[in-house]
């Protein structure tokens, strides 16, 4: 057991869980103000919601002993039964590890949130949360994050959760929407953000944070992790950049919230390949992320039965998946030799070094991740729409005091009390 890696993890957790609360933000400016606490409500409390989950059986079925074919794990550590000592392959506590992998486990379904804005129940919210925290996110994280799944002996590399976490993400939020349909016409109407500033300080959390979300992945502090951390933070410089141009080009201005989406996109584009790629290939990728994402929420937008209300798919589907394919043309074996082998013992480098195989194996499980996710999502949502419901009244929707009457609060002084029942 090494006391600096497990300082480094234990800081990285903190680090993430801190993302969701930033997520909170982030999406909470971008509503209209009768809205801010039902978003807020839904983040913060699937950090309450997972934890349970995920202690009780997820991360069990996440990392837990394989039960073949490297589908699922068993439940060997069900509520936390035999987390004594190591985590295997590292130098820190088994619990160490667990609860760094929570908060990743907490942030995804959270994602989610920022799609549906102003139409979803809360029940079905916290209904989807923990139906998806375990019946989806452990069997992708055993795939991709543990050694014995299925994707990861195929020789796809997903380092901190570009497939796991974002395409995931971005696959839920596609099928939520479809299945909720777009905003009242009325509603949309006078969907602006209430707080540009609450907005930059959510992306500057969510930016912090992640330098905890990759640079944590390398389950050390070493050089791995510092590679990581430097890859994160030139991707997101340069998408944030080439967002901004992007949209100069297009609408003839730069926003503040176009930057602070840009570095987002940033950040979920390198996700995957943080811990595979050195730094000069951090940038490029982060430059092309910028222009990818913006590009593919422009074309959402003409899609008129599809009402992403902050641009999820386009962020976090569309960047997740754009990033685990450039794993596939830029991963260096050079720059993680303990992680970019495969179970033969051959290295696994990218499409730039004459590897085409790479390129495949991401592929497919970018599509294997997309497909079951779509799938299941869809599943869940159909039970809990027959038990409860999904779409809030047209009253609540479009009401003075709008989402935040179901909490029988007020986000602001100056916002409309909500009647007594």
């Amino acid at each position: 057991m090494n006391a600096g890696d497990t300082a480094w993890l234990l800081a990285s957790a903190a680090l993430v869980m801190f993302m969701t609360v930033g997520l909170a933000f982030f999406y909470g400016g971008l509503e209209p103000q009768r809205n801010v606490l039902h978003m807020l409500m839904m983040n913060f409390f699937s950090i309450s919601l997972v934890t349970v989950s995920w202690v009780s059986i997820g991360f069990s079925l996440a990392f837990g002993p394989d039960m073949g074919h490297g589908f699922i794990g068993d439940l060997h550590y069900a509520f936390l039964m035999h987390m004594g000592g190591v985590w295997p392959g590292t130098h820190v506590p088994k619990l160490a590890f667990m609860a760094f992998q929570l908060m990743f486990a907490i942030i995804t379904p959270a994602l989610v949130s920022g799609a549906i804005a102003g139409r979803v129940k809360f029940s079905s919210w916290v209904a989807f949360v923990l139906a998806w925290s375990i019946v989806v996110y452990p069997l992708l994280a055993h795939w991709l994050f543990d050694s014995s799944g299925w994707l990861y002996r195929l020789g796809a590399r997903d380092f901190a959760g570009g497939a796991v976490v974002h395409a995931s993400a971005g696959t839920a939020a596609l099928i939520f929407v479809l299945m909720l349909g777009p905003r009242i016409k009325q509603s949309r109407a006078t969907y602006a953000p209430h707080s540009v500033p609450l907005v930059l300080l959510g992306a500057g959390i969510l930016w912090f944070g992640w330098f905890g979300f990759n640079a944590g992945s390398a389950l050390g502090s070493g050089q791995l992790a510092a590679n990581a951390f430097v890859a994160t933070q030139l991707a997101a410089a340069s998408a944030s950049i080439l967002w901004a141009f992007m949209e100069r080009a297009v609408t003839g201005r730069v926003t503040v919230i176009g930057i602070a989406t840009g570095g987002v996109v940033g950040l979920a584009t390198i996700t995957p390949a943080s811990g595979f790629v050195g730094p000069m290939p951090a940038l490029l990728i982060g430059a092309l992320a910028g222009v990818v994402s913006f590009s593919a929420a422009r074309l959402l937008l003409r899609w008129k039965r599809f009402d992403d209300a902050f641009g999820v798919v386009a962020c976090h589907g569309v960047g997740g998946s754009f990033g685990m394919l450039l794993v596939g043309i830029f991963a260096d074996y050079r720059s993680n030799p303990a992680g970019l082998v495969r179970t033969n013992g051959s290295h696994i480098n990218g499409l730039i070094f004459g590897h085409w195989a790479s390129l495949g194996d991401q592929a497919i499980a970018v599509i294997a991740v997309i497909a079951f996710t779509a799938v299941v999502t869809f599943v869940i949502l159909i039970v809990i729409k027959a038990a409860n419901g999904l779409r809030v009244p047209e009253v609540e929707e479009v009401g003075a005091t709008g989402l935040n009457s179901l909490f029988d609060q007020v986000a602001y002084e100056s916002e409309p009390a909500p009647a007594n029942n």
